[in-house]
């Protein structure tokens, strides 16, 4: 079971995010997500547990609980929703680009048009 960790304090690693789990059983994989420029936390985090009821113990005593100074909001990972339409994400037609998006590509608002040739 793929375990959603929020609230975490930025100093919080994921050898510190292991040891509370694995208090409740067997951990596979952890996960602190971190930002791709700063590499600073995000503050949350993925924890995977093979054992449903290990998984369920840790989410039931984890939820609420402090770590590293901060409330842990803890509950059971849910799948991110598929979006093909493209919206802010930027896929065809979206808002961040693309063909016929409006930040560029054919058609988009920061499309140009057909280039004019000067009259000077």
């Amino acid at each position: 079971m793929e375990i959603y960790v929020g609230n975490l304090a930025y100093a919080t690693t994921d050898d510190g995010l292991k040891a509370a789990f694995a208090q409740f059983g067997e951990v596979t994989a952890v996960r602190v997500v971190t930002d791709r420029m700063t590499g600073r936390s995000k503050g949350f985090g993925f924890v995977t547990m093979p054992d449903a009821a290990q998984a369920q113990a840790a989410i039931d005593a984890l939820n609420a609980h402090e770590l590293d100074g901060r409330t842990l909001r803890v509950n059971e990972s849910q799948p991110k929703p598929r979006d093909d339409r493209g919206g802010f994400g930027g896929g065809r037609g979206g808002f961040g680009g693309g063909r016929n998006g409006f930040g560029g590509g054919r058609g988009g608002f920061g499309d140009r048009g057909p280039r004019r040739e000067s009259r000077w």
